[in-house]
């Protein structure tokens, strides 16, 4: 039998990695910020602003669109979701709708662009006696015609409700922020209002989708086996982005480099990290990074795909009219002090969700309390 693996290719150095139907765009971020360098040590910034531009993959980290903190101030979208998980570090959202919040350390957020809405994504220094390490993805997954102009949506999934399965043996974990229960246990085809379940028009919504978003974590000498889907039209890619250099073996075949692999979806595939390590660190210590895979997959859509910057239609007409909506509607209006909000250090995680406020489980939305620093 042939094993999963349809094509293999080298990621890219820095950008967007590649992806399929139904989604639309990956990209890995991976900062290390340093602590709060404002003048005033409380407007969470860095000392050097930024160019308004900056991607620069050889630098210990990027500002991006920010200046004085690192991230992206207000800007639109229209016609697909997005999925912000993430591992390190904080981030802050605001947008058009009123919902806001201060997020990270293993939460996930999923936003419905819909109809239109404007958002930011800030990155604040929030400590300032230590280094600001962040780690996330941010994921696109499209939307069907016939949902491209429902009204927006928000969903927050807080890290502590976010389902981990490990193996007997410890040296394998999955964190399964989107799937249902064939995969590792999780739960993504939830009961719609449930707190754990992406917002209602989302295509990950629906259990026929089969729409999966896992993150692997194997240590030298662990494995794991993802099952193959067993719905029609399942597209699944799956992306290795750490611990490269660890002797890995996907479905038998040994991956030296950072990889993007399209996949049989119908398949089981396996990874195995040799129990030897090849990799050393600069001062001549073996490494003891686990090797790392992003897995995405979900049934295709199967519908024309027009993209311009933000904007992802089905017709080039349907772009030229979220342009012409934007320039008259701002998709809302802006209600927030600044186009690059964050919010004060003390916050803590939380979401403010069609003026509802909400906290992850035993946080009371004071400041953070210990162990809500990292997960």
């Amino acid at each position: 039998m042939k094993n999963a693996i349809r094509r293999m290719s080298a990621l890219p150095v820095a950008g967007p990695y590649p992806t399929l139907d139904p989604f639309l765009f990956c990209v890995y971020h991976k900062d290390d910020y340093p602590p709060d360098e404002s003048p005033d040590g409380r407007s969470m910034e860095a000392l050097f602003p930024g160019n308004g531009s900056d991607f620069d993959p050889d630098k210990p980290y990027r500002m991006y669109h920010g200046r004085k903190v690192p991230g992206f101030p207000r800007h639109p979208h229209r016609g697909f979701e997005t999925i912000t998980a993430t591992m390190t570090g904080s981030i802050d959202h605001a947008d058009s709708t009123g919902n806001a919040g201060r997020y990270g350390r293993g939460d996930v957020q999923w936003m419905t662009a819909g109809r239109g809405v404007q958002h930011s994504e800030m990155f604040p220094l929030v400590n300032a006696d230590e280094p600001n390490p962040t780690r996330f993805f941010q994921i696109w997954l499209n939307l069907p015609s016939r949902k491209k102009m429902v009204e927006p949506g928000f969903a927050m999934i807080w890290a502590e409700n976010v389902h981990v399965w490990k193996s007997d043996d410890g040296l394998a974990s999955v964190t399964v922020w989107a799937g249902n229960d064939a995969y590792f246990g999780g739960a993504s085809a939830r009961a719609e209002g449930s707190e754990t379940s992406p917002p209602p028009d989302s295509w990950a919504s629906d259990p026929d989708n089969d729409v999966a978003v896992l993150h692997m974590a194997v240590e030298r000498g662990g494995s794991v086996v993802v099952p193959g889907s067993t719905t029609e039209g399942v597209r699944r890619t799956m992306y290795l982005i750490e611990g490269y250099d660890n002797e890995v073996k996907v479905d038998g075949v040994v991956v030296r480099e950072k990889s993007y692999l399209e996949l049989d979806a119908s398949k089981d595939v396996s990874i195995e990290v040799s129990p030897s390590n090849s990799g050393v660190n600069d001062d001549g210590s073996l490494t003891q990074q686990p090797t790392e895979f992003l897995l995405l997959q979900g049934r295709a859509i199967d519908e024309p795909v027009v993209q311009h910057g933000p904007f992802v239609m089905n017709t080039r007409e349907e772009i030229r009219d979220a342009f012409s909506d934007y320039q008259r509607t701002q998709f809302g209006g802006w209600p927030w002090e600044r186009d690059d909000m964050v919010f004060p250090r003390e916050r803590g995680r939380f979401a403010l969700i069609d003026l509802m406020e909400v906290h992850p489980p035993g946080n009371d939305g004071g400041a953070p309390r210990e162990g809500d620093k990292e997960l």
